[in-house]
């Protein structure tokens, strides 16, 4: 069973959502056969390289003090355990660090470094557009920095990228994380461990069911 999850790293729900899916993972008896792979979708592709406050960019999106969206946003978080420091976290264009992303599922550990980007945006303040950072949280995740950097250096996956973002606008993913089990099963948000349970153990009887009438 292969399950696509297409997120955004600077989205706050895409890192609850991944909390609540592994949570529904866990307790998956045939966890050990789903292929997870983290696709890639932009909330804002227009948004510069250069970072700023993530508060500054809430305020101008939603019109309203930034406090007043992360302390519900915070809450939530520490629900499923995570260290939300929202006042601390830099806005940025986040494509590179997608293409990292492609870049270590090659490499087999992709999920290692979508959770250290996840928390370098929302726990540690830190720049999601910056190679030298990208290069230091893939070695972090058990990567080669050198081979890293020189990947970000490079116009390596672009294309890639690019046309995983196509896929993704194809398919009408327009609100994230949203979470495709085996092509067929669609689920947009982050839903609660048994709402995404049900529908892993829904994909896993349909395709057996296929298997069966084959």
């Amino acid at each position: 069973m292969k399950v696509e999850i297409y997120s955004d790293l600077v989205c706050p729900w895409c890192y609850i959502g991944k909390r609540r899916f592994e949570k529904a993972l866990a307790a998956f008896p045939d966890a050990a056969g789903v292929d997870v792979v983290y696709r890639p979708f932009q909330l804002n592709p227009a948004a510069p390289e250069a970072p700023e406050p993530s508060a500054d960019v809430y305020e101008r999106k939603f019109g309203r003090p930034a406090a007043t969206i992360f302390g519900p946003l915070t809450g939530a978080a520490a629900a499923e355990g995570l260290t939300f420091r929202m006042d601390d976290a830099l806005a940025t264009n986040t494509f590179q660090a997608h293409r990292l992303l492609w870049f270590a599922r090659r490499h087999g550990r992709q999920a290692e470094v979508k959770e250290r980007l996840l928390a370098h945006y929302f726990t540690d303040g830190g720049n999601l557009g910056d190679r030298e950072a990208l290069a230091r949280l893939a070695e972090a995740a058990g990567l080669d920095r050198a081979d890293a950097l020189a990947f970000l250096a490079s116009s390596e996956g672009v294309g890639e990228v690019h046309a995983e973002l196509g896929e993704a606008a194809a398919l009408g993913v327009t609100a994230v994380p949203t979470f495709v089990i085996d092509g067929t099963f669609v689920l947009q948000g982050a839903q609660s461990p048994e709402v995404l349970l049900d529908a892993l153990e829904r994909a896993a009887a349909a395709g057996r069911s296929s298997a069966a009438t084959a």
